[in-house]
């Protein structure tokens, strides 16, 4: 179901790592109003995940309460698509949202980002699949895929300095679409 996000990331990443050189500037967001990550609430978990290794999928405020979601963010490995079975949960109530609850017909955007690390065209790739993979496992629980839209803003909107801050970098954000 997930396989389009199970590649092989972290001998990809440690390769861009061990290239050396300078890494290429960010690309500045354009400037025709606030990023797409600035609907999400700025809401990050307190802690990085379980594993340095891990990203979270974490949901918008706004689809939360309308949800009657207790626990608003999940946790994908990073180097697959495999979820805890209390994020499956989480996922799941989205699911029935959108599809039978308060948000039915509504358009579910899902949004991937990256850490630092690597190049900006690596980033944009790999925040494109992890939204992919999320929008693939929403879809294939019973969501209609015109009813989600999946971006990437790659690396933008990374804050991480160390491993536990990268770990919060690397999500997906998931809010109501326009």
């Amino acid at each position: 179901m997930m396989r389009a996000f199970s590649f092989v990331v972290v001998p990809a990443a440690l390769s861009l790592l061990a290239c050396g050189g300078d890494k290429p500037p960010a690309k500045a967001p354009e400037a025709a109003g606030p990023p797409p990550a600035a609907a999400a609430t700025n809401r990050l978990p307190e802690k990085a995940p379980d594993s340095p290794t891990a990203s979270a999928v974490r949901i918008s405020d706004e689809i939360v309460k309308a949800c009657g979601i207790r626990e608003p963010d999940a946790y994908f490995a990073f180097d697959s698509a495999n979820l805890r079975p209390e994020d499956a949960r989480v996922l799941q109530q989205i699911v029935v949202c959108f599809t039978q609850g308060p948000l039915t017909g509504r358009t579910l955007k899902l949004v991937g980002h990256a850490d630092p690390r690597g190049g900006s065209d690596y980033n944009i790739t790999l925040g494109q699949s992890r939204a992919d993979a999320v929008a693939a496992y929403m879809v294939g629980k019973g969501m209609t895929k015109g009813k989600t839209e999946s971006t990437s803003r790659g690396a933008m909107d990374a804050t991480g300095t160390d491993e536990p801050t990268w770990a919060r970098d690397r999500r997906v954000d998931m809010m109501l679409a326009q």
